[in-house]
């Protein structure tokens, strides 16, 4: 294999979390190599404003994600296209193998992210972003004192519901059963929150709005086969999220639901394969909780790689 095909770290993801992680490791002298199947930025190219990333009191998502493109390839980070199929384990080697072509590294570190499961009703991709969410604590700031609603009925539906009532005027759960699967804790809150209310039996048929923004869901009673539309500002779609590990299911490092299992330090169970971010099983998804994780991750690839020289 070419030299120009070899590195010290290849990060598989081109999001917050893996050029971070890209950034500390060229700042530790370390030749790495970022790959992802898009442009750089990951899910921040899908955002329009960002204003709860510290430093910055309002970005735009694409400018966010350039910035921190910039500095990590100033720091002399590579970037490259390519789809990943698979990564093997060749013991100290792992084989990073694309669409395009194969690579060679001594750590690999897996920054592919997840992705929310959608509705696939008509409305959903027009008003992403002007109305349509799948994170409250990204957007809830934009629909204070408006009336709002939350699609889908486990944890994440209930916790964001809850987290949405601190500022919303009211925060409707439409839940396609006729009882909600979230844990009987989070159940009891919001049953006891005034600002909660709850359509049960509904099927979503299409979010509705203007030129401009989201102004309600249309939803069939499954009962009575009524169709109704609630009028809301928001809707806030939770219906499951997908890690992206496909690639990865030959390592042995994932778990029953297809996520990453790491240690505080981003250590998988397989020596010189480290993880970060959405891949991973944890509550918080966000930029500063990636960004964070890529530090460590970066750093802890560069003392992997200085006890392998010891």
């Amino acid at each position: 294999m070419a030299d120009d095909k070899k590195f010290d770290v290849i990060v598989i993801g081109g999001g917050p979390g893996g050029l971070t992680a890209a950034l500390y490791a060229a700042r530790a002298n370390l030749s790495v190599m970022i790959l992802d199947r898009g442009i750089y930025g990951g899910q921040m190219n899908n955002t329009a404003g960002i204003d709860n990333y510290p430093g910055f009191v309002d970005i735009q998502g694409p400018e966010l994600g350039e910035k921190m493109y910039q500095t990590a390839t100033n720091a002399g980070a590579e970037f490259g296209y390519g789809d990943v199929q698979t990564v093997k384990d060749e013991g100290l080697i792992k084989r990073v193998i694309t669409d395009t072509a194969e690579y060679e590294a001594k750590v690999v570190i897996l920054a592919t992210g997840a992705v929310h499961k959608h509705l696939n009703v008509t409305g959903e991709d027009e008003y992403a972003g002007k109305g349509v969410s799948y994170c409250a604590v990204c957007d809830a700031a934009f629909f204070k004192d408006e009336d709002v609603a939350v699609i889908g009925g486990g944890d994440s539906a209930i916790q964001e519901g809850l987290y949405l009532a601190q500022s919303a005027k009211s925060v409707t759960v439409i839940h396609r059963r006729d009882q909600l699967r979230a844990k009987q804790e989070l159940q009891s809150k919001a049953f006891a929150n005034d600002k909660m209310k709850f359509v049960w039996n509904a099927q979503t048929e299409a979010i509705e709005g203007d030129e401009a923004k989201v102004t309600g869901v249309k939803y069939k009673d499954k009962e009575t086969g009524e169709e109704k539309v609630l009028p809301v500002a928001g809707v806030f779609i939770y219906v499951g999220i997908l890690a992206q590990t496909e690639p990865f299911k030959d390592l042995g490092i994932l778990d029953e639901q297809g996520w990453i299992v790491t240690d505080d330090h981003m250590k998988t169970k397989l020596p010189g394969v480290f993880a970060l971010g959405d891949v991973r099983e944890k509550d918080l998804r966000q930029i500063t909780t990636a960004v964070g994780e890529g530090s460590i991750a970066g750093q802890e690839a560069y003392n992997y790689l200085s006890k392998l020289d010891d």
